[in-house]
């Protein structure tokens, strides 16, 4: 379905198909379609569509336009405040927000505010007035602190990648949050799932939403070769280096457990002579933007991650993902290899199988329904032994579902926090 066909002011949508075609946008995709003409009617939004389905400009797009009939922003008083779990998808968002608003009749005002980073410079930006504040909780709740944001004119607000943001943990900040927020104002949520923290919240905070739910059709699946390799733990950077150079692979994304595995393997790499960069939540975001762009531009050919960089960033012809550690839980497997196969490219996901971790690989497998076998590669059959019952399997303390042993939140704990937050928001 065209554009034209979903609502947009005649002079909006002239601008917006400058801005469309230049992004490469031909036809709105199924949840642009469902979401932005229940947005330019101001109805409230629950929407689940997967990573790469264009939720991002189903709800920038129809924003914009409610947003050029209103006068310039105040002082420190955003129109519309988007919350995202990361910096990485902050700066992606006030980027493509920024490309579709250039040739609107009105100049939008825009800001992402994340943490890393000086907050000074994010300060004197909202004193010059923003109309789309995009920003991470903390870092909102530390602009609010210092007296430089003020909540009254807010009409929208946007939970991008919702599911994640309570995942990791943000319920606290959350309810401080929406105790700034006025009564009267427009709701959006979208998110990659649908989960019963997500439910609970929507119930108390969405007026009558109009739900959409998008399930991926056949044609739409991202054409992504999915290989399994079982190897020894300690011989995976050397097996990582002979796919790479003898597949004549251009760029890579390979993702770790832990923070200093990622920059022990990048340096590793480089001292073979290969470009790779670390890519954590450690590095300043100054150094974690270059990493980013000199991957995007060739000037590196491997970045090694943590699970920061599962969601929220769009390597445009990214051709191969590489799981060197599994991931925690099946769902993030698919967010992992989702960075490779976009825009109708194929791509390749190759995911290293040590023997403590093929019964985790296996129910990985049966929820994605990855059709993967675990293969073997000459000269590097694996030898060791599984660990002995009763030992951790993951000698950091991590556990391979996610968190911290004995720290982390059970779903039942996940639930209950999620209930406390919305009763919070019902009585603020």
């Amino acid at each position: 379905m065209p554009f034209s066909n979903l609502g947009f002011s005649p002079a909006v949508l002239a601008a917006f198909h400058r801005s469309i075609q230049a992004e490469e946008f031909a036809q709105a995709t199924p949840v642009q379609q469902a979401a932005i003409p229940a947005i330019l009617q101001g109805k409230d939004v629950l929407a689940s569509a997967q990573t790469g389905s264009g939720k991002t400009a189903a709800y920038t797009l129809p924003i914009l336009q409610q947003l050029i009939s209103q006068e310039s922003p105040q002082a420190g008083r955003p129109r519309c405040i988007v919350l995202v779990p990361t910096r990485e998808l902050a700066v992606q968002v006030e980027e493509m927000t920024r490309k579709f608003a250039k040739f609107l009749p009105r100049k939008i005002k825009l800001l992402a505010a994340y943490g890393g980073v000086a907050i000074e410079p994010q300060m004197l930006s909202l004193k010059e007035g923003v109309d789309i504040l995009i920003a991470t909780p903390g870092r909102l709740l530390d602009l609010a602190d210092q007296r430089a944001l003020g909540f009254k004119q807010v009409g929208h607000l946007v939970l991008d990648e919702a599911d994640r943001l309570l995942d990791l943990g943000f319920q606290a900040e959350l309810q401080r949050l929406l105790a700034f927020m006025p009564d009267k104002r427009q709701n959006l949520f979208f998110s990659a799932t649908f989960s019963a923290e997500i439910e609970i919240l929507a119930a108390a905070l969405l007026h009558q939403p109009v739900r959409i739910q998008i399930e991926s059709e056949p044609q739409e699946v991202p054409q992504i070769d999915q290989r399994a390799i079982a190897v020894d733990a300690a011989r995976r950077t050397q097996l990582l280096r002979k796919l790479f150079t003898e597949n004549d692979w251009e760029r890579a994304l390979v993702f770790v457990a832990r923070q200093y595995d990622a920059e022990k393997i990048a340096m590793k790499l480089r001292s073979a002579g290969l470009s790779a960069e670390p890519l954590h939540g450690q590095l300043t975001q100054g150094k974690r933007i270059q990493v980013m762009q000199d991957i995007k531009a060739g000037r590196i050919e491997i970045v090694v991650a943590t699970d920061l960089a599962s969601r929220g960033l769009d390597i445009k012809e990214l051709p191969v993902v590489v799981n060197y550690d599994l991931p925690r839980s099946a769902t993030d497997y698919t967010h992992r290899i989702g960075r490779t196969g976009r825009a109708g490219m194929p791509g390749l996901a190759v995911s290293f199988v040590t023997v403590d971790m093929q019964a985790h690989w296996a129910l990985i497998c049966k929820r994605q329904s990855v059709a993967a076998e675990l293969e073997e590669i000459e000269g590097f059959e694996p030898t060791d032994q599984a660990t002995p019952a009763g030992q951790d399997l993951v000698p950091t303390g991590l556990d391979i579902n996610g968190g911290i042993k004995g720290q982390r939140m059970s779903k039942k704990d996940k639930l209950r926090a999620a209930a406390a937050l919305a009763a919070q928001a019902k009585a603020v």
